[in-house]
């Protein structure tokens, strides 16, 4: 049932982060200072969980044709690295089961940045 839905690649930069920060308000500089991500533990400078949530969202309306979407939702279970390139980092996000009733359609998603499952138990809801 889902093999209809095509995975989709979201490619994320420091510039992205950047841009996020600007459109959120969301200036901690675990997004953008590799000191200071380094300081608190992390690995390096990471994406914003919502811009990463976001990217889910993306995938739904892109294959669902943009429907009323009334649930999104997922556990930020680990950090989405961003390196200091021009590479970036890609996030995948593939559904895994789709469930539909007269209403609603329910898609339970994977999101992946390289080896790591960066979201746990994402879920959307759409009419339709």
């Amino acid at each position: 049932m889902t093999e209809d839905l095509e995975p989709q690649r979201f490619t994320l930069t420091r510039a992205d982060l950047v841009r996020y920060a600007g459109a959120s308000g969301d200036f901690n500089p675990i997004h953008w200072s590799d000191r200071v991500a380094g300081a608190v533990g992390l690995p390096g400078v990471i994406a914003h969980g919502m811009l990463t949530l976001g990217l889910v969202g993306s995938a739904v309306a892109a294959w669902t044709g943009e429907a009323e979407v009334l649930e999104l939702g997922a556990k930020f279970t680990a950090p989405v690295v961003v390196p200091d390139d021009e590479q970036g980092v890609v996030v995948e996000v593939v559904a895994t089961k789709v469930t539909r009733t007269e209403e609603t359609t329910t898609i339970a998603m994977e999101v992946r940045c390289g080896a790591d499952k960066v979201l746990g138990m994402p879920k959307a809801v759409v009419r339709g």
